[in-house]
């Protein structure tokens, strides 16, 4: 006995890919995963080979807050100049990197709201390149003038800065600003998946207020004008991310 022919509604089902239509099993999830991980290394990979054309200006534009430096190990310099290359190439690769990440996690929801993939990506990749302008022009040079200020107080101190060990201080200092600059957007999409409502993010407020102020103090002088410019960003990012789940999403 023959199968009946299928409508033109169920032949349109059938080209659904199976990501879309919210039923993926664990494994087709983690394959999704793998593949998206893949690709983003892979445009991490052709960032660093872009970025390597103009290594000599990253460094320099890197250096600009306390000029010349020195290595103290014979792979020192090469080492360093491989991880800038990897992170320059990171940052290049950014809106791929996202484009993935929110494509991962957004067939959890509808179709209609998966149209908001255009505004996440730009969005994201604006936000974090906003953080990084923030810790690099505020946050690191005072950081610098505090630590430095340290050695200057003793005659038997000079100030000697590694190649490497600056680089390192610059990355760990400036990628948690990019990411926490992000804070409104995960808000915002937590609270669409339903995950976080209006009342828990008031209920957390001060708590992220508090904390803050602790990363402040953490990362800057004991400045509290300095402690201040630090914690009020990450306060208006939190009210940003709280005022439209509230008001725009209604949850």
């Amino acid at each position: 006995m023959s199968e009946p022919e299928k409508t033109s509604a169920q032949v349109e089902q059938d080209k659904v890919p199976p990501e879309d239509d919210g039923t993926m099993s664990l494994t087709a999830h983690l394959e999704e995963l793998r593949s998206r991980i893949i690709k983003s290394l892979l445009a991490i990979a052709f960032g660093s080979c872009v970025a390597y054309l103009f290594l000599d200006e990253i460094t320099n534009c890197l250096t600009l807050p306390v000029g010349k430096l020195y290595y103290m190990k014979p792979g020192e310099a090469f080492f360093t100049y491989l991880k800038i290359d990897i992170a320059a190439g990171f940052l290049i690769a950014l809106p791929i990197i996202f484009y993935h990440v929110w494509r991962f996690f957004l067939p959890a929801l509808t179709t209609g709201e998966r149209a908001v993939l255009g505004i996440l990506v730009p969005a994201s990749v604006t936000l974090f390149f906003v953080g990084l302008a923030f810790s690099f022009f505020l946050i690191l040079p005072t950081a610098l003038k505090f630590f430095m200020g340290f050695g200057e107080e003793s005659e038997n101190l000079t100030t000697l800065f590694s190649f490497g060990s600056y680089f390192e201080f610059v990355i760990l200092l400036m990628l948690p600003f990019g990411f926490v600059f992000e804070l409104p957007l995960v808000i915002i999409v937590l609270g669409k998946l339903g995950i976080l409502t209006s009342e828990k993010l008031g209920k957390y407020r001060r708590y992220v207020f508090f904390f803050s102020f602790v990363i402040g103090a953490l990362v800057t002088s004991p400045d509290v004008i300095t402690q201040v410019a630090v914690a009020i960003p990450v306060m208006l990012l939190y009210e940003v991310g709280y005022l439209v789940v509230k008001y725009i999403l209604r949850r």
